[in-house]
């Protein structure tokens, strides 16, 4: 199982300005945390909770039929090409990009095994959708576009883009080359698929975007290049249960979740760094920002109260962002909780050769890579609590399907708890939902005519 030191945090360390009396708030906040977790696991089951993705681990059928497809279409093609944004795709890079070997995409097909490579377009800039698809022979790529709605414009113009050409080199087989997840029953994308014929898979109602990694939003994807799909259930499973736990001294997550909002609100600490020092776990962080700042941004209450409230993520990568953040960190405002994830044990191990040593860098001689990124880590843990920084690490034995699972429902489940402890609906997301209908307007969409004249009104005046 992942590790949770939140050492770091506690005043012993760090300071009573800064720091809090852990065992003291974990045992004033104890019924608390029990009366959480509890409530959320018994809303799971039920309909418009939004809580659907704590059950995914468990839905055989999605994991059958996503295991059945990557079967079936083995050795068929030589890319994948995922249309998604937001929660659509970043889980699938966040995971992929750790899973995969790295630089995957360059590989040979010899060393990827016959597996394809995977492309992600998640985002509608025009160079880089050009860029990509003037590289990519369409005929041998496997198109899985994902949007729960149907009507998300960035993936459907993609789409649309991506179809015209499909068919223009395919002729009516392009539909082979093309696998829609979407909503079971409705939406364009539901009905775009049944009209023209294509393989599709379900977004589950009560799964928002930023929580659908599991579902076969990720799932197909990652079936698709190869990766254990069995390794990854087992981690969810196994990190479930361990957080079914309704002993706060025994959760990690309702843990850090607790620690986090209390330095929220209590020590004006709003900011949350989620620092990997792991190239692999890079784009964790990107999946986090959207996780915490979806989830935990709210302008009201559940009570209607206006509250403006929400911890700010921010991702880095150690120990690269030692040489770009951490001079920050240490010294500017003391408004951050910086979390570390460090991993125990690296798929290869680089030796430093016994070279100059008659230098100042003749020391690193003998020792290998390996240590190095985990003393930069250690190092710069140690070095913010002189600086009365609060700091957790988040400890992986190693970067593999199992522990990666477990990360990223962890940090689910700890945004659902903190999302009650701030007492706001974790799952919703109206400060996005304006954008989009203001981008429907702008670009004409039946229905918004209203909304266009007011908005190019607006345009005009700042």
């Amino acid at each position: 199982m992942i590790k949770l030191n939140y050492k770091n945090t506690d005043e012993m360390v760090i300071g009573k300005e800064n720091g809090l009396n852990i065992q003291e708030e974990f045992s004033a906040y104890k019924d608390t945390i029990a009366k959480i977790i509890a409530d959320l696991n018994k809303r799971k089951d039920k309909p418009e909770q939004w809580l659907q993705w704590m059950n995914l681990g468990y839905n055989e059928e999605t994991i059958w039929y996503v295991k059945e497809f990557a079967s079936q279409v083995k050795g068929k093609f030589e890319n994948i090409l995922v249309l998604g944004i937001g929660g659509s795709a970043l889980g699938g890079i966040a995971v992929t990009e750790a899973l995969l070997k790295p630089y995957w995409n360059l590989l040979t097909p010899e060393q990827r095994n016959g597996l394809p490579r995977i492309f992600f377009l998640d985002n509608i800039d025009p160079d880089s959708i050009t860029g990509l698809l003037s590289i990519l022979d369409l005929k041998k790529t496997l198109v899985n576009v994902i949007t729960k709605s149907g009507s998300t414009a960035e993936t459907m113009s993609q789409f649309m883009i991506v179809k015209d050409l499909l068919e223009k080199e395919l002729g009516s087989d392009y539909r082979n080359n093309i696998v829609a997840t979407t909503d079971k029953k409705t939406g364009i994308l539901r009905q775009i698929s049944e009209q023209e014929g294509y393989k599709t898979f379900v977004v589950p109602d009560d799964v928002g975007g930023r929580f659908s990694v599991f579902s076969a939003v990720g799932l197909l994807p990652f079936a698709l290049v190869g990766l254990d799909i069995d390794e990854i259930i087992n981690g969810i499973k196994d990190m479930d249960l361990a957080l079914k736990n309704t002993d706060i001294n025994q959760n990690i997550a309702a843990q850090n979740a607790l620690i986090h909002y209390l330095m929220d609100t209590k020590k004006g600490k709003n900011l949350s760094v989620m620092m990997p020092y792991s190239s692999r776990l890079k784009y964790v962080s990107d999946w986090y920002v959207q996780l915490w700042a979806e989830s935990l941004g709210k302008n009201k209450d559940k009570d209607g109260n206006d509250v403006h409230i929400g911890p700010t993520p921010i991702k880095a990568l150690g120990a690269t962002d030692q040489h770009s953040q951490i001079q920050l960190y240490n010294e500017g405002p003391n408004d951050k909780v910086i979390n570390f994830i460090r991993v125990n044990e690296f798929d290869n191990n680089l030796e430093i050769p016994k070279i100059f040593e008659y230098t100042g860098i003749g020391y690193l001689g003998g020792k290998s890579i390996n240590q190095l990124i985990n003393a930069e880590a250690d190092s710069t843990r140690v070095a913010l609590s002189d600086y009365n920084r609060p700091t957790i690490t988040i400890t992986l034995d190693k970067v593999d399907g199992y522990n990666v699972a477990q990360l990223l429902y962890m940090l689910e489940v700890q945004t659902a708890i903190a999302g009650e402890l701030y007492n706001i609906n974790t799952f919703n997301q109206p400060g996005v939902e304006q954008a989009k209908n203001y981008t429907y307007a702008l670009m004409g969409r039946a229905g918004y005519e209203e909304s266009a004249q007011a908005l190019n009104a607006k345009m005009a005046s700042v």
